[in-house]
């Protein structure tokens, strides 16, 4: 069943979403036994303006830990209680990759976004994506999601990351001191926060291409003022032996 969301829903006393309403703790428990089931989260924050705040608040949180529980300790271990962004952007992040559209990001082919069932994320992947000078920084980065026999792209390959304390990164502050200039139109998918171009910056050092397994000069990607990255690459075609 597909559901509006009802944006202008306060959920006061003579809201029709308060027959039969559930208990946040009960809510809470349904879900759990769901295993946080990332659609019937989004199912649930589409019924009004209080499903979609304790979605954002509670559900989308537990389902991050749930599915990458070490990964959400280090992101949280400097004493912060939040995630730059937040956690729906997050969850997101975690099961879907963007893809791309004619006159976006990455505006030479098109290729719908789509979930993923399972991404692994690194911490260690993550250090060949910056300069040598902000390597103190942590970043976590997916494999990249393969799309193959793109026309003439070949072979292509997204991946997309998370900064832990972005604002406080020397990416971000190298950004700044270098001017790097937001793009003028497209914005993070995840939490529509608007985006530097690495390489515009560049700051893509040859590591990146090692690491994807791609073209040297085919590897671009985008950091969001949140710290959530997206990239794209041409994957290196694969020998016999592959």
């Amino acid at each position: 069943m597909i559901l509006t969301k009802q944006y202008r829903c306060i959920h006061s006393s003579s809201c029709q979403c308060t027959k039969g309403h559930l208990s946040e703790d009960v809510i809470f428990l349904v879900f759990q036994q769901l295993n946080w089931n990332p659609k019937l989260i989004a199912a649930l924050s589409c019924a009004c303006k209080w499903f979609d705040d304790l979605a954002k608040r509670v559900l989308w949180k537990e389902f991050c830990r749930t599915r990458a529980p070490k990964m959400m300790l280090d992101l949280q271990s400097n004493g912060s209680h939040s995630v730059d962004g937040n956690w729906r952007a997050l969850g997101k992040l975690l099961i879907y990759c963007s893809g791309c559209k004619n006159g976006g990001l990455f505006n030479s082919i098109q290729i719908p976004g789509h979930f993923v069932p399972k991404t692994r994320f690194s911490r260690t992947s993550g250090k060949s994506f910056l300069l040598p000078q902000c390597r103190t920084d942590v970043l976590y980065v997916s494999d990249p999601c393969e799309h193959f026999d793109e026309g003439e792209e070949g072979d292509v390959g997204f991946f997309r990351g998370v900064f832990k304390s972005f604002s406080m990164s020397k990416v971000r502050k190298m950004l700044i001191k270098r001017g790097a200039q937001l793009h003028p139109t497209e914005v993070c998918p995840y939490c529509k926060a608007k985006l530097w171009n690495m390489l515009q910056a560049k700051m893509i050092p040859q590591s990146a291409s090692c690491r994807l397994g791609s073209y040297e000069d085919c590897v671009e990607y985008y950091v969001c003022l949140n710290g959530h990255m997206l990239g794209i690459c041409t994957l290196l075609p694969l020998t016999d032996s592959e």
